[in-house]
């Protein structure tokens, strides 16, 4: 063979490698597993029951919305702890026909009869975490219908029927979810009403132990039967309202029958040639973007994947973000939310400029402005409709009260209002609170090309932006970017109004060396590992040039990638 053929050759292998260099990583593979490939359709969730649903209803002709709302429902039933009907949604929709995304709020609004000043005469100083005065109206079920109204394809009763069914003959709990449930064995105990349904024998069910749910499947059939829009104004309602007047809770019927969910647009940031799209506020996603927009001004490449100098700027620019979410981030109907400048380059620039190489931040100060438990599930179907989709109650079991006969815990989102008549996120009737669940999506050239999320409260944007810059700057597959080892900063000032605890803590997994970790600390970084702390992460790739599918799941939860 001639030196010309064999230059030649080597150009088009070299071509090739560039070509996959998202793909598959370009050194050794760090990885438990493989990522998923399919040509079809795909969904990815924490829960293997869940994402086989999805699959189903792809096969069987529906879209990637009606998979989603199908799998989520589902999750709802068997990791009751972190999702259901008593909490809030968030979507990001790609429709492939037009072209376009669409952002779908479905988060719930504080009581008409919350004040500040019923809290502060009830003696609190913030809102309680559990309990009745911890909730907010419940928006699921509603972002279901919104979603279903405007792109799904197949009866919502067929969506349903899954989740109903394991409702009634029960499901083999897994492992992660048991030992997650026996966690929360002790708070549910206290409340009757919830211990009646989720603590069968009086406790929680155990790794490989049927559980059945027969509450929740009738409440499910009740919306399937008659309609999403019965959970606001029928039957379920009724119920909560009156176990809300029992209990102590502000519940009145109007706050049901008055919820809505909101149609947003996305935003976006480009990190790199990449358009990495977000929802706006009420939510925290606009985090992530502020953080990537600070990364930029860094070569991440050159210093290495997780190297403590790489560490070290992304800890940083996660601190200075969540500064900004501490005091900016509300409802923006009720508060001016400056997005546009919080995710600018110019804002970033002089953002960026305050990190140090050498030396952590422990006085971080909001920039100027001059104008938990979480599940995460994606669905793509054979069009290349995808749909990027976060469903939760906040803390596990959200606020630890199941109202009777019903078989769902309520969410306690609205512990996370600030009792501070000055704060953005100030507590107000109707008001929605500061919300941590975000879906994310990636476009590359006006296409999609990622569908992804990380789960976990505080941890949910920096996981997105590790995950990126995992794929992006050090060139992993969609699994080996999610499988990586992760930090988790902890100790920014909180949208309740608390104070944080200057610069905080930094947590590691084990897979990051004690070099880096003693590098880290010789910056002024305090090291509190936090064992379980990372999130859960599912993303679909979407390779429009070969046709492909490539599927990520974590291996920190029960779930798996699956395609057809």
């Amino acid at each position: 063979m001639s030196r010309s053929t064999l230059s030649a050759l080597f150009l088009v292998v070299a071509m090739s490698s560039l070509a996959l260099a998202h793909d598959r990583p370009t050194g050794p593979i760090h990885k438990g597993r493989s990522a998923v490939l399919a040509r079809n359709g795909m969904a990815a969730t924490s829960q293997p029951l869940a994402v086989q649903t999805a699959i189903r209803v792809l096969q069987d002709g529906g879209n990637a919305i009606d998979a989603a709302i199908a799998a989520n429902a589902v999750i709802g039933v068997v990791e009751p702890m972190s999702c259901g009907i008593g909490g809030d949604l968030f979507a990001i929709v790609w429709d492939a026909k037009t072209g376009t995304l669409h952002g779908l709020n479905a988060s719930g609004r504080a009581p008409k009869r919350a004040t500040i000043e019923f809290y502060r005469d009830q003696g609190h100083d913030y809102v309680p975490v559990y309990g009745p005065l911890s909730w907010s109206v419940p928006g699921c079920v509603d972002g279901w219908a919104t979603l279903h109204e405007r792109f799904g394809s197949v009866p919502m009763a067929e969506l349903l029927a899954p989740a109903i069914r394991y409702a009634e003959e029960g499901f083999p709990v897994s492992e992660v979810i048991a030992a997650n449930w026996k966690d929360d064995e002790e708070r549910l105990a206290a409340v009757a009403s919830s211990a009646e349904c989720l603590l069968p024998g009086g406790k929680a069910p155990g790794f490989g132990e049927v559980f059945q749910n027969p509450d929740l499947a009738r409440t499910l059939r009740i919306i399937a039967d008659e309609g999403p829009a019965a959970f606001y104004r029928g039957e379920p309602a009724r119920a909560i309202v009156a176990y809300s007047d029992e209990v102590g809770g502000l519940f009145s019927q109007e706050d049901f029958e008055t919820h809505e969910s909101t149609w947003v647009d996305p935003v976006s940031t480009n990190y790199r040639g990449y358009e990495v799209w977000e929802l706006p506020p009420n939510g925290q996603g606009i985090a992530a973007l502020q953080m990537l927009n600070i990364l930029e001004h860094f070569d991440l490449a050159s210093l290495g994947h997780n190297s403590a100098e790489a560490l070290h700027l992304m800890i940083e620019a996660k601190k200075l973000a969540f500064e900004d979410r501490a005091t900016y981030y509300a409802d923006p109907a009720f508060a001016e939310v400056p997005v546009n400048r919080l995710i600018s380059k110019e804002y970033a620039e002089g953002r960026a400029a305050l990190i140090d190489a050498d030396q952590a931040l422990t006085n971080v100060e909001p920039g100027p402005i001059q104008q938990g438990d979480t599940i995460y599930m994606t669905v793509v179907d054979k069009d290349r409709n995808c749909v990027s989709l976060i469903q939760s109650n906040f803390h596990s079991f959200g606020s630890q009260h199941v109202p009777r006969g019903l078989g769902f815990p309520l969410q306690n989102r609205g512990s996370w209002f600030a009792l501070d008549p000055s704060h953005a996120n100030r507590l107000e009737p109707g008001k929605r609170p500061f919300h941590t669940i975000i879906p994310a999506f990636v476009t590359k050239d006006g296409e999609p090309w990622l569908s992804f999320g990380v789960m976990g409260g505080d941890m949910q944007p920096q996981g997105h932006v590790q995950v990126l810059c995992n794929m992006i700057d050090f060139g992993m597959d969609v699994q080996e970017a999610g499988e990586a080892a992760r930090f988790r900063h902890f100790g920014s000032s909180e949208p309740t109004g608390q104070p944080g605890d200057g610069g905080g803590a930094v947590s590691l997994e084990s897979g990051v060396g004690s070099d880096v970790r003693n590098a880290l600390e010789a910056k002024g970084h305090r090291i509190d590992d936090r064992p379980g702390s990372y999130g859960g992460y599912q993303a679909i790739r979407i390779d429009l040039e070969r046709g492909v599918l490539l599927g990520g799941s974590d291996p920190r939860k029960d779930g798996a990638a699956i395609g057809y």
